[in-house]
């Protein structure tokens, strides 16, 4: 099977030090990418930028509160220092976030899911936008959920903030379709990553069967399945495709 073609494309990923952040960057580097890796913890970011140097592959790490307008704007200077042609970011950040019923979860996390998950995709959108109108085109990556495609009982907050970002991503898509900018959701189930071990780890041995088991494959997903699916959209084989949300959950809104 032949890979998708990304070679050459400058590619930026926010929340990339771990999880599907971390390997999207693994697989687009490989694929000959030159691929920004941001990130909170800018620890895990450059740790992983320096294993993907070792590898052979073209990657610089940036730290980024996406929460924050003036970290964001920061970030792109940085990835324009490197190259000044953006061809895709992908708006992947996130927190921990564990079940719990509506009115247990307090307005601060609430709010912390909205600045996080729906606020930072929109800072991010809009500084890539503005570069990607001037300079013919590109593509928006964000990373929703299937949580943002149907109910999501206990996790409600993240659930609210995840159906924010399909709505932007649609909205958008159709407004910059003609300026050549793509701008595509990407909605995974439950995978295997750090945060959702984290979630995994706080539920007793019913709860952590029901969430493994939550679709016909009955297995959690792999950060590296995610990851091949958002490499085939960076690359110009995805190129008639815009305001979609490609979803990869095992079965489970079937």
């Amino acid at each position: 099977m032949v890979a998708s073609n990304v070679e050459g494309k400058h590619i930026l990923i926010t929340g990339g030090g771990s999880g599907i952040g971390a390997a999207s960057a693994k697989t687009l580097c490989e694929r000959g990418a030159l691929v920004g890796v941001a990130d909170l913890n800018i620890e895990a970011a450059e740790a992983l930028v320096h294993e993907l140097k070792e590898a052979g592959g073209n990657a610089y790490a940036v730290k980024v509160d996406v929460t924050e307008p003036d970290e964001v704007n920061a970030m792109f200077e940085a990835a324009f220092s490197q190259q000044a042609k953006l061809d895709v970011i992908i708006n992947n950040a996130g927190i921990d976030h564990f079940p719990a019923p509506l009115t247990e979860v307090d307005d601060a996390m609430f709010m912390k899911n909205i600045q996080v998950y729906l606020a930072g995709v929109w800072y991010c959108m809009k500084n890539a936008l503005k570069h990607m109108t001037v300079n013919g085109g590109g593509h928006i990556i964000n990373i929703a959920s299937v949580a943002g495609l149907r109910s999501a009982p206990m996790i409600s907050a993240y659930s609210a903030s995840k159906h924010g970002v399909i709505g932007l991503t649609k909205s958008a898509a159709v407004e910059y379709a003609r300026a050549n900018i793509r701008i595509n959701a990407v909605c995974p189930s439950f995978v295997d990553t750090p945060m959702v071990q984290g979630v995994l780890s706080k539920l007793d041995e019913r709860g952590q069967k029901a969430m493994v088991g939550a679709n016909p494959m009955k297995r959690l997903g792999k950060p590296e399945e995610i990851a091949n699916a958002i490499a085939w959209l960076c690359s110009d084989e995805s190129s008639f495709m815009t305001g979609q949300s490609v979803v990869l959950d095992g079965g489970m809104l079937a």
